[in-house]
């Protein structure tokens, strides 16, 4: 018996819990670029640079940090952090408050991270 699972064969989507998937996904599509798709059911999909990020609505808001996040790759952190704020995310100095990266909540409070350009 094997420890693998060849059944599986990758990952489809993110999928990020909200109250509101269409303007979520409007949002993150402001932020990342890409197309959304809304589904008769309400939920969304955004399409942006090779990875699908579903949205899909839940009754409960969000009370605790994401266990999982975006990390985001800039070409100048302050400037990426300047234009996410001007687009309603807000600064999570809570969660990290240093210079390696900035962690931001979108407006639903879910945490992502810009980071530092790579260097090289």
């Amino acid at each position: 018996m094997s420890d693998q699972a060849p059944a599986v064969v990758g990952i489809a989507a993110l999928a990020i819990d909200c109250a509101d998937p269409p303007g979520l996904a409007r949002w993150w599509s402001r932020l990342l670029g890409g197309e959304v798709e809304v589904g008769a059911d309400g939920d969304a999909t955004l399409r942006a640079d090779g990875l699908a990020i579903d949205f899909g609505r839940v009754p409960d808001a969000k009370t605790v940090k994401n266990r999982l996040h975006l990390d985001l790759r800039s070409s100048d952190l302050a400037e990426a952090t300047r234009q996410a704020e001007a687009l309603g995310a807000t600064r999570a100095d809570d969660v990290y408050d240093g210079d390696r990266w900035q962690v931001l909540r979108d407006p639903e409070g879910n945490e992502f991270c810009i980071l530092r350009p790579a260097k090289g």
